[in-house]
This record gives C-alpha cells, structure tokens and sequence, in this order.
C-alpha cells in the first residue's frame, strides 16, 4: 500500500479508470452481439445499421484508448465480412 498522497491519489484515479473503460468494454461486445443477432435474422436494413453504430462505437474507444486502435480496426473488418457475405 502507497504511502505518498500522490500515489494514493493515483491509485484511487486508476481504479476509477478501470472501473469506466471495463464497462465500455462491456458495452462494445454487447454492440458486436446485436449486430450479429441482426446478421442472423436476415434484416439487411437493420445489420447495416447496427454494423454502423458498432464500428462508430469502436472508433470512438479508439481514439480515447479504451482499445487499441489495430484491435478496432480488426473488429469492424471482421463485422464488415459478415454484413457483406
């Protein structure tokens, strides 16, 4: 345990962090789960539009580094193969 206030200070931030970017997380695999729901039942108008609100959301955790960005990339390629085949 950290004895300095600005480590403990720190430790308290980083846990708060953790917390937040583990539910967004959370929240992107949810996204990636209706999206493919969407590819399952066939309704092309809804995969296109769940497939756009998922790569939106993957680029968004990029650029604030919730994930990496090669990670996001890998992911609305392997979802645009689905949407198109």
């Amino acid at each position: 345990m950290a004895n300095i206030k600005s480590q403990i200070k720190r430790n308290r931030q980083n846990e708060l962090r953790r917390q937040r970017n583990k539910s967004e997380r959370s929240q992107l695999k949810t996204k990636v789960k209706g999206f493919l729901a969407s590819v399952e039942g066939g309704d092309a108008a809804a995969a296109q539009e769940a497939y756009r609100d998922t790569a939106q959301a993957y680029d968004k955790a990029a650029s604030k580094g919730i994930v990496h960005k090669n990670k996001a990339a890998n992911v609305k390629s392997r979802l645009a193969k689905k949407l198109s085949g």
